[in-house]
């Protein structure tokens, strides 16, 4: 769709507003000289925009990844650019348009288009209140524009809806029947069922969609209504086979399959097949009832490790105290023979042997007390901690190799504060961990650089650390297990212990490799339960 004219004078819709809100050649030279004391102030504004985004679950869900939410405050710059470029012709207000029709695209709920531009308004105007000679009339002038701006915007909304109406009334006008059907088929399918309910057709196309199916995937009922399932719902690499037999299914069965909703993210979900045994043409041929189980089962999956730890933890505490007293003696002895050696003249060979077994029983010591770490049950401590603050102590532990390795340390915080609850000890060695991990991986090859950055989501607060060095060698999916390492002199348990205070923490910690690029996200929520802590 572009900007609509009319027939006096061949206005368009842009000039029109602008005249309906008397906005004027002289505002937009007052925008263009201020564009200047603006600009610094775009990025951060930007920034904070997506900040306060990612506080409202729903708003948030539109998004798939933090890529994309990069490339969006990129736009942002790029359109405050505009506004204050002091060029308001029907080629910008049709990249206004745009924007909205992303905004339709998306899902993004039409409140936030309002509450967003009051954002933007309100942040605007205190730079200019802050940096303007002439405040109130360029104030006034951006207050002008952004009217026109978002009245521009919702005409997308009105646009869609006024599309899916058509839509709808065709279906009801060429179909009949099937209008009636569904409405049956709504009302035993029950509304409000904290599970989804999918209607497909013989062919596979979605009759019947409810509000707990709208709700996980994004989309709203009129949108997929006659779109066949499996292309909409299910991974492209399962159409061909398990979306396959689960949309043409003719007797009841059970499956797992994923579910990719409107943003791309991917949730697991138990699917209950009920064919329909009196379905007729334009009906639902069967009804696909869903359960989301991706929690459960990241639940699950904690639970049966803490238990196997608890019962390795109560096996680790006895054989560790069985093993340190004979360790302490031969330390002890060692270290008496190494004495009289050095007394008495002996050799450098006897020396350094003496030396070597020092050093492994040091070792041995110290891999039983990670082993502890990791196997024995700890109460955390919780509180509130600072995102920022915690990897700012762990960055400065690491600092000193870090420069003598010639690795570089950068941080991507958001601008106001971000705190959780944590414990902020165990979660520091934790990003310590990491962040070591990170640094000797980027030694060998001269150096490179590290990024720390944290983000906050609706429920949960998650911290990376990012690097550019070889990557994890493929085919090892297993570098959180105990005893497992990449290192010539590593232990084994130092992920191990990693991936242990997460889950205690009640998150979950993530890797994503390859050469010239390696990510471990740890994913913390904001606010712990009691009966987790």
């Amino acid at each position: 769709m572009t900007l609509l004219y009319y027939a006096r004078g061949m206005e368009s819709r842009g000039d029109e507003l602008k005249r309906y809100v008397r906005f004027t050649d002289e505002d937009a030279t007052l925008l263009a000289s201020f564009a200047v004391h603006a600009a610094p102030h775009f990025r951060r504004i930007a920034q904070e925009f997506y900040e306060r985004v990612r506080e409202h679950e729903e708003a948030h869900a539109v998004f798939s990844s933090e890529d994309q939410i990069a490339r969006l405050q990129g736009s942002m710059v790029r359109w405050l650019e505009g506004v204050f470029g002091g060029v308001y012709d029907d080629a910008y207000f049709q990249k206004t348009e745009q924007i909205g029709r992303v905004h339709v695209r998306v899902g993004l709920p039409q409140r936030y288009m309002l509450s967003a531009m009051a954002l933007i308004r309100s942040s605007l105007t205190a730079v200019i209140d802050e940096k303007a000679d002439d405040a109130a009339r360029v104030g006034d002038a951006l207050s002008r524009l952004l009217d026109v701006e978002l009245a521009v915007m919702l005409e997308s909304y009105r646009t869609d809806l006024v599309s899916r109406v058509e839509r709808a009334a065709r279906r009801e006008t060429t179909h009949p029947r099937r209008a009636e059907k569904s409405l049956e088929h709504y009302v035993q399918a029950v509304e409000l069922a904290p599970l989804l309910v999918i209607g497909l057709d013989a062919a596979g196309g979605v009759t019947l969609f409810n509000r707990e199916a709208e709700r996980l995937t994004g989309y709203a009922r009129d949108e997929v209504l006659g779109q066949p399932f499996v292309e909409l719902f299910v991974p492209e690499e399962l159409r061909a086979s398990d979306g396959a037999r689960l949309a043409s299914a003719s007797a009841e069965t059970t499956a797992e399959l994923p579910l990719v909703a409107r943003s791309g993210k991917v949730r697991e979900v138990r699917w209950q097949v009920a064919p329909v045994a009196d379905g007729d043409e334009g009906g639902a041929a069967r009804f696909l009832i869903g359960g989301d189980v991706t929690e459960e089962r990241i639940a699950r999956e904690r639970q049966q490790q803490v238990k196997r730890l608890a019962a390795v933890g109560t096996l680790a505490a006895g054989l560790a105290h069985e093993i340190r007293n004979p360790l302490n003696g031969a330390r002890l002895h060692v270290s008496f023979l190494e004495r009289a050696l050095a007394r008495e003249g002996g050799s450098a060979e006897a020396l350094e042997a003496v030396h070597v077994v020092g050093d492994e029983i040091q070792r041995l010591a110290r891999l039983v007390t990670e082993f502890l770490d990791f196997a024995r049950p700890q109460r955390l401590v919780c509180a509130q901690v600072d995102a920022r603050a915690l990897s700012e102590r762990a960055i400065q532990l690491v600092d000193a190799a870090a420069r003598a390795g010639h690795v570089t340390i950068g941080v991507d915080f958001p601008a106001r504060p971000l705190t959780f609850d944590g414990d902020a000890q165990r979660l520091e060695q934790v990003l310590l961990n990491l962040l070591q991990n990170a640094v000797e991986a980027l030694v060998p090859k001269g150096g490179g650089t590290v990024t720390v950055r944290a983000r906050r989501e609706p429920r949960h607060v998650w911290i990376e650390i990012e690097d550019d060095g070889p990557g994890v060698p493929p085919g090892d999916p297993s570098i959180f297990d105990a005893f497992y390492s990449t290192k010539p002199t590593g232990t084994g348990l130092g992920l191990a212990i990693v991936h242990r205070i997460v889950t205690d923490h009640g998150g979950n910690i993530d890797v994503d490799s390859h050469p010239g690029r390696t990510r471990f996200r740890v994913t913390l929520p904001l606010e712990r339960r009691e009966a987790e802590v």
